[in-house]
């Protein structure tokens, strides 16, 4: 008997406590469908049968949202491409102004400026033909006219050689000489260890030590006392130095001799 009370107990009540609780049930599943619409963007198959059959017929040539239900297949279902993170991460790093966004404010002329032009190639002067007998021009020298040089043949400064001038050269260690020695060889006085001449009136080279310096010069091992006259070849010492004297003025040449540097 109580088991029978309690089957017919179990069954759902009817009338007006079966209304009002399908009511409650119905609009709780309403709000729960219609928050699930709003975050999901769907339409459901009620919200489908409410609409007249030409409106959906338009719906579902327009509408890009995906329909659930018997009318899933007819609606096209469109499907975003995924996006890689690296895509996302560079899209999230572009500038503003990539992204078709502009501040207020913010200029939108960009200012070209021109680069400078190239600077025209310059190469070395072309040559020109020599036509003719060449004129040569002898108006004045560039410098001190060379009669000869001295060639260090032995000590420091080995293979070099200092060249002669026209006139009194006075021969030392110091750079203020006309004929210097700086080579190394401190046994050499710094200033006028010795003079060298050539006169151009009789063509000739004349040595001359300077007496008063402490050391000794010598010409073709031989200390001079006074002027020795110079020939080609001839070696000077001069403390641990060995020098050969070559002419280029003599009887043969003389920078005289030029017909444009005669008076």
């Amino acid at each position: 008997m109580k088991s029978d009370k309690r089957a017919a107990g179990a069954q759902p009540p009817s009338g007006p406590a079966a209304s009002i609780q399908n009511r409650i049930l119905g609009s709780l599943r309403d709000a729960l469908n219609a928050a699930s619409r709003d975050a999901t963007g769907e339409v459901t198959a009620a919200e489908r049968a409410e609409v007249p059959k030409g409106a959906r017929e338009g719906i579902r040539q327009s509408s890009p949202l995906t329909a659930s239900g018997p009318l899933a297949p007819e609606v096209p279902t469109v499907t975003p491409a995924p996006v890689s993170a690296a895509a996302a991460l560079r899209d999230a790093k572009a500038p503003a102004r990539e992204q078709g966004h502009f501040e207020v404010g913010e200029p939108t002329t960009r200012v070209v400026r021109a680069s400078a032009p190239a600077p025209a190639a310059t190469g070395p002067a072309k040559t020109q033909a020599l036509r003719g007998k060449p004129k040569v021009l002898r108006a004045a020298f560039h410098q001190d006219p060379v009669v000869g040089w001295l060639v260090i043949v032995g000590g420091p400064g080995l293979g070099a050689f200092r060249p002669i001038y026209e006139g009194n050269n006075t021969v030392g260690r110091g750079k203020s000489q006309r004929i210097p020695l700086d080579f190394g060889d401190d046994t050499i006085s710094s200033e006028e260890q010795a003079y060298i001449r050539y006169d151009s009136m009789d063509r000739s080279f004349l040595f001359v030590p300077n007496l008063s310096k402490t050391n000794i010069v010598a010409v073709n091992d031989k200390k001079p006392t006074g002027a020795v006259k110079l020939e080609a070849m001839d070696v000077i010492t001069m403390g641990r130095t060995q020098l050969a004297f070559v002419p280029f003025c003599g009887n043969e040449f003389d920078w005289s001799e030029l017909s444009e540097l005669k008076e």
